[in-house]
């Protein structure tokens, strides 16, 4: 059997590198700076809360794939480095299991990444639609199922840490016993209520559930430190 954990994420402005701060700083401003602050400590609380579930796990035994990774191996740890050295914690979370053992696999294909970016920094012509940016999304949300079908071997497990806005599940094989570590509905409702809603309630009960400690255990494993896949 292959397994995938499959993690929905919230990224953060270190995970930009470069356009980092003007994104954040434009999500700031549409959200309004209460919201924001809110939202800040929502995602510290999602990454301790990620990061206590894959602590149960015998690292040594994961294969990690990470969106917007196109390298594995040497050059791989080295982008996963500086990534945490930026404070994401996206990155020093996978920095942790690299050193507890688990292996890097590279998830993207770099041409897609590339045309990513030229429409994110306006090096590309025009602007593009929200038809040609969905496709671009389904095109790699395609190549990152085929990575993980072509490379999670059978009796390996695999964790998937991916933008909540992709949707890689449809194109994954079906052998493949994918475990929702949170539910990628709720995580992008959380933040269309951070970006465009208006109720605190409603707020207040998604931050709740996306920083909550994980309850998704393995399918037929006991609860229990240091656990196996």
């Amino acid at each position: 059997m292959r397994r995938l954990l499959y993690v929905p994420i919230l990224h953060e402005e270190a995970d930009f590198g470069s356009l980092g701060p003007a994104l954040a700083r434009a999500s700031a401003t549409l959200s309004g700076s209460q919201r924001w602050a809110r939202h800040l400590e929502t995602v510290r609380g999602f990454w301790e809360s990620v990061a206590a579930y894959l602590d149960l796990f015998d690292a040594g035994q994961l294969r990690v794939y990470q969106d917007g990774l196109a390298a594995e191996g040497a050059l791989g740890r080295r982008i996963v480095e500086e990534g945490a050295s930026r404070c994401s914690q996206n990155y020093g979370l996978v920095l942790g299991l690299l050193r507890r053992g688990a292996q890097l696999r590279k998830t993207e294909d770099p041409a897609l990444l590339l045309q990513e970016r030229a429409y994110l920094t306006g090096a590309a012509p025009g602007v593009p639609s929200n038809e040609v940016r969905q496709e671009l999304m389904e095109r790699r949300d395609i190549s990152i199922a085929q990575a993980i079908n072509a490379t999670l071997q059978e009796g390996e497990a695999g964790v998937l840490l991916i933008g909540a806005g992709h949707n890689v599940l449809p194109h994954l094989s079906r052998d493949i016993c994918v475990e929702l570590v949170k539910d990628p509905k709720k995580v992008v409702q959380y933040m269309r209520e951070v970006l465009l809603g208006e109720s605190s309630a409603e707020l207040e009960d998604l931050a709740s559930y996306v920083a909550a400690p994980v309850n998704a255990w393995p399918r037929g494993e006991t609860r229990g430190s240091g656990q196996s896949v």
